[in-house]
């Protein structure tokens, strides 16, 4: 089991990363949330791993905190929730805006992460209600669409169009591509980085 990564940011491409250490490169999926906190490109970088082995390939999950990565675990263990769908819950929820949601059985808010419908949202506020009842989180006050991290733009690659980026992002975390291009358009305002548009597009889409 990989648990931690320590080394130097190379590339982020959201939701990747590439973290060189000692030589090696380890290409990692981060929920948003956690990406909106890596540092610059070049400095050094911990995460806490999530690592999954399946037949035709190995991944790597990176989160920033204990939390993240726990309820990620106990996500992937909810029958037609798979590591795709818990990196999007975790990018459009923080893990007390989750918690909150599970508690106060919010189900509208669940069915708009992509991946789940009104059976699996349903499944998950049973599931995880018994799983989360011991955590102790302070429950947010702000309603679910302001969950998303504020934190200030990083910088991407060159030359690359903040729209494409951030549309390429949305469809790795489960969005149909006319979704995605969708919820870009309507957030989009000119001089937008592809991080300000994706926090935005995803608060739009909750």
């Amino acid at each position: 089991m990989i648990a931690t990564i320590k080394g130097i940011l190379e590339e982020k491409v959201p939701p990747f990363v590439l973290i060189d250490v000692a030589g090696v490169g380890y290409e990692i999926q981060l929920p948003m949330n956690c990406f909106y906190q890596l540092p610059e490109l070049g400095e050094s970088v911990r995460l806490l791993t999530h690592f999954i082995v399946r037949e035709d390939a190995q991944l790597l999950y990176g989160f920033h905190d204990k939390a993240s990565r726990s309820l990620f675990r106990e996500l992937i263990k909810v029958n037609g929730i798979g590591p795709k769908v818990a990196l999007a819950i975790l990018s459009g929820l923080s893990c007390e805006q989750f918690v909150f949601a599970v508690k106060h059985e919010d189900l509208s808010s669940l069915v708009k992460v992509p991946g789940i419908g009104k059976k699996t949202a349903e499944r998950l506020l049973v599931e995880m209600k018994d799983r989360l009842k011991n955590w102790n989180v302070e429950l947010p006050e702000t309603p679910i669409s302001d969950s998303l991290s504020s934190h200030g733009d990083l910088p991407l690659q060159a030359n690359v169009d903040p729209r494409d980026e951030a549309i390429a992002a949305l469809e790795s975390l489960g969005y149909k591509g006319n979704q995605a291009d969708k919820l870009v358009k309507q957030v989009w305002t000119s001089g937008m980085s592809s991080e300000e548009l994706i926090r935005e597009a995803l608060k739009a889409a909750l």
